[in-house]
């Protein structure tokens, strides 16, 4: 079904939201717009992505005209420190609009995965460049099927849910709720966005995982979140060891 950008226009009257048929990656687009110049909230998105962005370098399938991919232009006061939480306001934010339209409850993954009976459904990448910061976002919404290598690992909302969603109301309500966690971390800091995550993620606490670090397999279980965002896992051997990136995976 084509994706009807004026509605979500109409909603953000004076936003920048750019609209693609195609595109090798949104991020790669909001690089170029933040060497524009474009200014806070800015928005490009696609129907479709032939080389869309993951984490470690991994990339994102993205399907035409069934899921959404796109980035968010920010210009907060935030540091390279601060990019964690950021990570997490997004997520937080992301399973509240998922939970408002589609009445589905995620998992929150840590760092940046939302997964719906354990299946991944959403993507978020955040980065630095010329002091803004860049959020990738894919969510799988109306998909019904996926590639023989990603059955057992994703789903979408349509699949979760049985039946087809609006892309552009669910669109609109991630924005507005974006806009509101990204208010809260500004306004209050890091520690309302933390408690939050730890509520609603199987992920921080008591859940046994392995992560590769530095060359390291660790295995053990996770002991919460650090100040900054960064998850702790009490490993195997007993000690508490501080993860700084992604690649967890439940055993």
């Amino acid at each position: 079904m084509t994706f009807d950008v004026t509605r979500v226009r109409e909603a953000f009257p004076g936003r920048t939201i750019e609209w693609l048929e195609t595109t090798p990656s949104t991020m790669k687009n909001a690089q170029v717009m933040v060497q524009a110049g474009a200014l806070a909230g800015s928005i490009v998105g696609a129907e479709h992505q032939s080389a869309g962005q993951g984490r470690l370098g991994r990339s994102w399938v993205s399907t035409a005209a069934e899921g959404l991919y796109f980035t968010l232009i920010f210009r907060l006061n935030l540091h390279l420190t601060d990019l964690p939480v950021l990570t997490i306001a997004m997520g937080l934010a992301i399973a509240q609009a998922i939970r408002d339209i589609a009445g589905l409850e995620c998992d929150l993954k840590w760092p940046n995965d939302l997964l719906i009976d354990g299946k991944k459904c959403c993507g978020i990448l955040s980065e630095f460049q010329e002091g803004a910061v860049m959020t990738g976002i894919g969510v799988n919404v109306n998909q019904t099927a996926f590639p023989s290598e990603l059955k057992s690992a994703a789903t979408s909302l349509r699949i979760a849910g049985g039946r087809e969603f609006s892309r552009e109301q669910l669109l609109i309500r991630m924005i507005e709720e974006i806009d509101n966690h990204v208010e809260l971390l500004e306004r209050q800091g890091r520690a309302p966005l933390l408690d939050l995550f730890g509520q609603s993620s199987s992920f921080v606490s008591g859940k046994r995982v392995e992560v590769e670090q530095a060359g390291r397999l660790i295995r053990g279980i996770t002991d919460g979140l650090s100040d900054a965002g960064f998850l702790y896992v009490r490993d195997d051997a007993g000690e508490r060891v501080l993860i700084l990136a992604g690649g967890l995976r439940a055993l």
